[in-house]
């Protein structure tokens, strides 16, 4: 168990370097490219923030180990949600956007409701409780139609005309070069990858050499290592003062989850519900919920209290699902 140890150790400071790099050089691509902070953290950084959930569940897919992968889907949405919101709103009210507010947090929800919607086909007719190819088509079919008014925001704001989305400031960073700021992005996010992969697999073996059950893991375990990229890159960049990365890597990346990561992975195999499953998705829903009601609160800030109480019913949802 030491040698996980160490290996777990070795994995956290590999994304911290990788953090710090996706945060400048994405925050600099911003300003080159003449588009928000917000806007590249909705992409770039949460898409390279979710590749270790792609990476781990299209392996248990092909591997056959497709309960893991429901574990790891959900349960990284809800660590993206009570551990990362929480812990990066502590460090100073999050502020969110107005199109966040009103596009991006209300997508997000809209597709955990449509994940957990098709998840439970046994409660709406007589079939098995899971995500089969064809829900997993549906939810990347979705996926398309944000891309897309991602995409077309993007375009606007560097054309710079009269559509250009309003109130996303391009941030004020070190002027690195075109090639720079793409090399420190290109690497934050393979380090972020490789950290975060070498993390689970550490945590995967002190947790094994603990005797804890392979369902737990996908939940607990996996589920938080795979969103230590995401945790990383939005402390990271909360700390350089750029908050609109920060949110944009939150929610772009839980949208990613559910609908790249969950849609590719159910298209390759069928993933069933586990036993509890049920709960668990009740809670993602909560918090997904919750989430977007803090949003639009106290001029669309996170404030510290709010925080605390998405990281205490987060903390609490572990207990429990660890103990029952």
């Amino acid at each position: 168990m030491t040698q996980d140890l160490l290996t777990t150790l070795v994995g956290l400071l590999v994304l911290l370097v990788g953090g710090e790099f996706v945060v400048r050089g994405a925050s600099a691509l911003a300003a080159r490219l003449g588009v928000s902070a917000l806007a590249i953290g909705l992409t770039v950084v949460a898409f390279g923030t979710s590749t270790p959930e792609l990476a781990v569940n299209v392996t248990a897919a092909l591997s056959g180990h497709s309960e893991i992968s429901f574990g790891n889907i959900f349960g990284s949405n809800m660590a993206n949600i009570g551990l990362i919101v929480a812990l990066t709103a502590l460090i100073g009210p999050l502020q969110f956007q107005s199109i966040v507010v009103s596009r991006e947090v209300p997508m997000m929800l809209l597709a955990t409701l449509l994940a957990s919607v098709l998840a439970l086909d046994g409660v709406w007719g007589d079939g098995v409780n899971q995500i089969g190819r064809g829900d997993g088509i549906a939810l990347l079919l979705l996926f398309s139609v944000f891309a897309y008014y991602t995409l077309r925001d993007l375009v606007r704001q560097r054309a710079g005309n009269s559509y250009k989305v309003p109130n996303l400031p391009v941030p004020q960073v070190a002027r690195y070069g075109l090639g720079s700021s793409v090399a420190f992005t290109i690497a934050g996010l393979v380090l972020l990858g490789i950290g975060g992969e070498v993390t689970v697999n550490g945590a995967l073996g002190v947790a094994r050499a603990l005797g804890v059950s392979e369902a737990v893991i996908g939940l607990t375990i996996v589920a938080i290592g795979t969103s230590l990229p995401e945790l990383v890159a939005s402390i990271m960049a909360m700390a350089r003062g750029q908050p609109d990365l920060a949110v944009g890597n939150v929610v772009g990346s839980n949208i990613f989850n559910m609908l790249i990561v969950l849609g590719t992975t159910a298209s390759i195999r069928d993933i069933p519900v586990p036993p509890g499953g049920v709960w668990d998705l009740a809670v993602v829903i909560g918090l997904s919920t919750l989430l977007w009601l803090t949003s639009i609160s106290h001029g669309r800030r996170i404030i510290r209290a709010e925080a605390t109480l998405l990281l205490v019913l987060y903390v609490g949802y572990l207990v429990g699902r660890t103990t029952f």
